[in-house]
């Protein structure tokens, strides 16, 4: 019996179950699209939404890019340099893109909220595909609805702390966050960060792009285990935390950034964390070039699902 033929036992199939690199690439990695939650572990969600973007628009199509993308990923049974089979430590599906009406960020909002949610309320967690990243805000709300005040751990060119600006706006939502009680801004860290801030008026700790570079991966986990503690952790990763060589497709790309080795290598570390959500935004395909972008994205939220099964055990056929 084929792989294909077994998955039709479960309700969602094996996770990572589909081999081809440009057959029927409508989800990511080819799990399962479903919104049906029993027996399931982490839910892909996209949010098709870029009305916050202040710099170069797009963002809304980055869910649908990335999903190809990840298409290039699904052959490898075992991803290196892991010593296990994500199929076998969890049960993944893609829920699927939230469709809100053009235009309309409130109900955005209350989509996020409601959907994930649903997931965050029956143990699930969430991987979510910007967007832009004004999308992390109400994915705060929905969360800390169900685990109260969070460790930020959040990737990015920008400290995304801005008081100044629209009701909507994709550099404002860790201004607003740490007022509202979402996140502990005392246990939470920013990486990456190489644009203007005023460090003697900023709570979150940074490691800024020229010190994260310098830093090896592993002194730089080191320092986010400690700065977070046994908060639970929602980690937030704006593309443009990347070098805009390793990330070109995006609204406010910024010279001085980090390489993909250096992120998935971070990344590695973080398996001892309690995350409990984690998003990947501001993809803005129009601005790629041979799928750089949407590859280094798909990649990292791939290096995330392993990073949630490295601390479950294989389950049983």
């Amino acid at each position: 019996m084929s792989a294909q033929d077994e998955s039709q036992d479960s309700p969602h199939g094996d996770p990572l179950d589909s081999e081809s690199m440009f057959a029927n690439a409508f989800s990511f990695m080819g799990i399962p699209i479903s919104r049906q939650l029993s027996d399931t572990d982490i839910a892909v969600i996209g949010i098709p939404y870029d009305l916050a973007t202040t710099g170069r628009a797009g963002t809304r199509h980055g869910p649908q890019a990335v999903r190809i993308a990840s298409a290039n990923l699904r052959w490898e049974e075992r991803r290196w340099p892991w010593d296990f089979d994500i199929s076998r430590r969890i049960r993944a599906i893609d829920y699927g893109d939230l469709e809100t009406d053009p235009g309309d960020s409130e109900q955005m909002m209350e989509a996020v909220i409601q959907h994930a949610g649903r997931c965050f309320a029956k143990g699930i967690k969430t991987l979510a595909i910007g967007g832009d990243h004004f999308v992390t805000l109400p994915l705060l709300r929905a969360a800390h609805q169900h685990f109260g005040a969070l460790a930020l751990v959040h990737f990015d060119a920008h400290t995304d702390t801005y008081s100044i600006g629209a009701r909507y706006d994709h550099g404002s939502m860790f201004y607003h966050a740490p007022r509202e009680g979402l996140v502990d801004a005392d246990r939470s860290i920013q990486l990456g960060i190489r644009t203007e801030y005023d460090p003697d008026d900023h709570d979150f700790a940074v490691i800024d792009a020229a010190e994260l570079n310098d830093l090896a991966a592993s002194e730089v986990v080191s320092r986010i285990e400690a700065r977070v503690g046994d908060l639970p952790v929602y980690l937030t990763f704006d593309i443009d935390c990347l070098d805009p060589a390793y990330a070109p497709g995006t609204g406010t790309p910024v010279v001085g950034g980090i390489s993909t080795d250096k992120a998935l290598k971070i990344l590695r570390g973080l398996a001892q964390l309690n995350i409990v959500g984690a998003d990947v935004v501001e993809v803005a395909p129009s601005y790629d070039h041979a799928e750089i972008t949407s590859l280094a994205a798909a990649t990292l939220l791939l290096e995330l699902m392993h990073v949630f099964g490295a601390r479950v055990e294989e389950f049983e056929s």
